[in-house]
């Protein structure tokens, strides 16, 4: 026993030894461990392949300072904003970010716990992956079947982090070799976004081709470990980044046809392995994939391991620190109420017939929203017979929140109300408050098991609907896809007869929706090429109640973000540190 925890702790300094970037490894023995020798035992080359994991980001709301992602797009922001200052989110909006101090950056970024450093993270992955990949062999890893699983492994690994890389920083440099030999970076060059993909995709293809690689973990203990299905959603959505308007400006056909094909190819073997859509829209995300032969949850298809905190401060993790930091005000004690819809995203949410309410904004301030008569809708009743994702999505002003200390509450998010709109953090500035991912057991209970997603079975859904259409205009296979998704949630079918372009339209707004508060929208606003035009401002609804009782609205300006309405902000900034390190990468636009 006591030789086998003396070997675990060697191979912990093993891993924590290799966390630079060009660090040289092989040096002068003092104690280390050197990769020579970790790649001479079987015990740590197999510690090692399992470090390999270590750098997949923690997404969720682990921004600074627990922001979401999605405050940093049109469809929400955080409270703390411009509150706080010193907040990232704050930041972002002034445009006070540069190649010398780049986004999301903020803070340490050496904490696995606060992980916000995007090049680092993804290319440490990478290295990790790369140093495996060079170095095991069948006298390292003698056991075949285990052998061939973990080559899979880290090449679906490889692939996620490069996924990661291109959908920030577009064409990076590619590296298939052990660069921890290396201690010169003034010859790498960046690869092209399209040689990046492909990069990718044979990666995917080489895990998908592994005997050992299963479809699906069925065991707890192997939960966030990469599987055929990684490899087949990546696949497909990388080819669908490479087609889609900014990387692919003169609407080259054929891109669209081979990313419509491997979404195809990708939901045919999901399905087909037992893949489906989670029965319940609201339910999903307040609940953590269960892991056995024939689970409830089919739809996830890779969840972030929550295993992060500070020591043993537990709470911290994804679904407590989800409702401490998006609670509504005075009824529970939160730090802050953290994600605050805005009025823009819930414009997005159809008619529960299937109607668009919202057809645009007869102004640049949004205040004076154009709607479509033919939809019922009444801006001053606007959350009348909505799209059930709506419901389980946003907290809006005169929502049934449910019952505490046996009262009955409901959200008062009217000036003066219990929950009203209000500039300080505690409250919400748009006038709506999150209801996903915020998991109503933590009420009583006070703890939460709900995990985030990284990769869920909708999306494919929706990855292919849209390349479908790109390729062969509004198809059967564009509306089947499309419509698994909608009638999940409750909702009815597509129209038909709808023209390419508002086929278009609809499946924008539906992933929209679908994918609300998830990090889609941030990577969506880009690649479709409409970024600035959707990131000068945020608005809110601002309720006032009279004397009487009555209730009234308007539509206000929630955040001024003018600074990010810049065509720079397509792409995050590539450190300054990296560019002297690799002066033949060139900046991307903008950031010089």
């Amino acid at each position: 026993m006591k030789s086998k925890i003396t070997r675990m702790l060697l191979a912990v300094m093993a891993v924590a030894m290799t966390y630079g970037c060009s660090d040289e490894l092989n040096i002068t023995p003092d104690g280390r461990l050197t990769l020579d020798i970790i790649f001479s035992d079987s015990d740590y080359t197999e510690q090692y392949a399992n470090s390999m994991y270590e750098y997949i980001r923690k997404y969720g709301n682990g921004y600074h300072y627990y922001t979401w992602l999605s405050a940093f797009t049109d469809d929400a922001t955080d409270s703390q904003a411009p509150a706080d200052t010193w907040l990232m989110l704050h930041q972002w909006n002034q445009g006070n970010f540069s190649a010398a101090n780049p986004p999301f950056m903020a803070g340490s970024t050496t904490l696995r716990y606060s992980e916000r450093d995007f090049w680092g993270t993804a290319f440490g992955g990478v290295r990790k992956t790369n140093v495996f990949l060079t170095r095991v062999n069948n006298m390292n890893m003698p056991n075949e079947v285990k052998r061939d699983r973990y080559m899979a492994e880290a090449h679906v690994l490889r692939a996620h982090y490069y996924f990661e890389l291109i959908k920030n920083f577009g064409g990076v440099p590619l590296f298939a070799e052990d660069i921890t030999r290396r201690d010169n970076f003034a010859d790498i060059e960046r690869a092209s976004f399209d040689d990046c993909v492909q990069f990718i995709v044979k990666d995917c293809d080489e895990a998908i081709a592994s005997k050992e690689l299963p479809f699906r973990t069925m065991e707890d203990g192997q939960r966030g470990r990469m599987t055929k299905a990684v490899a087949y959603f990546i696949k497909a959505s990388a080819l669908l980044f490479a087609a889609s308007p900014h990387w692919n400006p003169s609407n080259d056909v054929v891109k669209w046809q081979t990313a419509a094909t491997a979404a195809k190819e990708a939901l045919d073997q999901l399905v087909s392995h037992g893949y489906q859509l989670f029965p319940n829209y609201e339910r999903f995300f307040i609940t953590r994939p269960d892991k056995n032969q024939d689970p409830l949850d089919k739809e996830t298809i890779l969840e972030a391991i929550d295993t992060w905190g500070y020591g043993s401060q537990t709470y911290r993790r994804f679904g407590v620190i989800c409702y401490l930091m998006n609670m509504i005000p005075v009824d529970f004690a939160s730090e802050k109420c953290g994600l605050c819809p805005s009025q823009e995203l819930v414009d997005s949410y159809e008619m529960k017939d299937g109607t668009v309410p919202i057809l645009g904004y007869n102004d640049d301030a949004h205040t004076k929203p154009i709607i479509n008569p033919a939809s019922g809708y009444d801006d001053q009743k606007p959350y009348v017979d909505r799209d059930p994702r709506f419901y389980a999505s946003v907290w809006y002003n005169g929502a049934y929140f449910g019952k505490k200390d046996g009262r009955d509450i409901y959200i008062e998010s009217f000036v003066g109300g219990r929950h009203g709109i209000s500039g300080i953090k505690q409250r919400t500035p748009t006038g709506y408050y999150t209801r996903k991912y915020v998991d109503p057991s933590m009420r009583s209970a006070g703890s939460s098991k709900t995990l985030w997603r990284i990769y869920r079975l909708a999306e494919l859904y929706l990855d292919l609907a849209e390349a479908e259409n790109e390729a062969n205009g509004p198809t059967q296979i564009a509306y089947d896809a499309v419509n698994a998704t909608r009638r999940r949630a409750g909702m009815p079918d597509m129209p038909t007869g709808l023209t390419k372009d508002e086929f278009r339209e609809r499946v924008r707004r539906e992933r929209r929706v679908e994918m609300a508060f998830e990090e889609n929208r941030f990577y969506d606003l880009r690649r479709w090429n409409i970024l600035v035009e959707n990131s000068r401002l945020k608005t809110g609804m601002r309720w006032t109640k009279a004397a009487d009782g009555t209730l009234s609205n308007e539509r206000i300006l929630s955040v001024d973000c003018h600074a990010t309405a810049n065509e720079k902000y397509y792409l995050l900034p590539i450190d300054l540190k990296e560019i002297i390190r690799m002066p033949l990468v060139k900046q991307n636009p903008g950031w010089e």
